[in-house]
């Protein structure tokens, strides 16, 4: 009998997932038979020195690049051999994405980038949403910001914004990239704490690729990479935890 995801309770999963740029000696193994799940309602970080394989594992979840072996589902659909068109109807429909470098529409103001998966989906936000934005936006502290354009926001602001349109169709799950990167400790502090109660309060699964272990204690489980193998999963732990566990894994056996 196939377990399903949904009865596993995990909002993503991935199983033998192999990902290899290149060919031959050249080649760069950046997965190396990765079987995890993301699981519902529950903040993960995804930690691991650079290059051990962290944002090529989101970005294949997320259905954003493809696997060279293995496969990948969001919820109980197998996204592995799903056409552009599909991957991004689902990504528009399901999946929320938070990104280091915020990837805001520079012509349009904020609320018009907080609405963009509602005008890509050709459709206005129901009452129901439209309450769910104005809770965001208030929450965000977006309010008197909201005809200002990318450029004339701080980079904080930007962040805001960026998580408000992740967050403005409720998705099942979120993927946030180095969320925190580009932001001061307080900016950053907010947006950990945003992202930490769509968990809780809202039931929504996010998934976080930081190499920041204060970003990560944030989390209620993390999972640490290394040479793109899963080497430990762990449920919620101090950044100093974090820390100690990151710095033997850089030390060479």
């Amino acid at each position: 009998m196939e377990i399903t995801t949904s009865e596993l309770g995990l909002a993503a999963r991935v199983q033998r997932l192999t990902k290899t740029y290149g060919t031959g000696e050249t080649g760069v193994h950046a997965l190396d038979g990765v079987t995890v799940g993301i699981r519902r309602g529950e903040f993960t970080a995804i930690m691991g020195p650079s290059g051990s394989g962290k944002s090529t594992l989101m970005h294949i979840m997320a259905g954003l690049d493809a696997p060279s072996s293995g496969r990948a589902w969001i919820g109980d659909t197998d996204i592995t051999d799903l056409s552009d068109l599909e991957l991004t109807v689902l990504r528009r429909r399901r999946v929320g994405f938070v990104f280091q470098s915020f990837n805001l529409v520079p012509t349009l103001d904020a609320i018009g980038n907080i609405l963009l998966p509602f005008d890509l989906d050709g459709r206005r936000p129901s009452a129901l949403e439209r309450a769910r934005i104005d809770g965001l936006v208030d929450t965000l502290g977006l309010g008197p910001r909201l005809r200002h354009r990318p450029h004339q926001l701080s980079g904080g602001q930007q962040q805001r914004v960026a998580i408000a349109r992740a967050l403005a169709t409720a998705p099942d799950l979120v993927f946030a990239d180095e969320p925190t990167g580009n932001l001061d400790s307080r900016s950053g502090r907010e947006v950990l704490a945003l992202l930490a109660a769509a968990s809780r309060e809202h039931g929504q699964s996010i998934a976080m690729v930081t190499h920041d272990p204060i970003a990560a204690a944030a989390a209620d489980r993390v999972l640490f990479l290394g040479d793109g193998r899963l080497v430990a999963d762990k449920p919620r732990q101090s950044a100093e935890q974090i820390s100690a566990h990151m710095l033997a894994a850089e030390v060479p056996a």
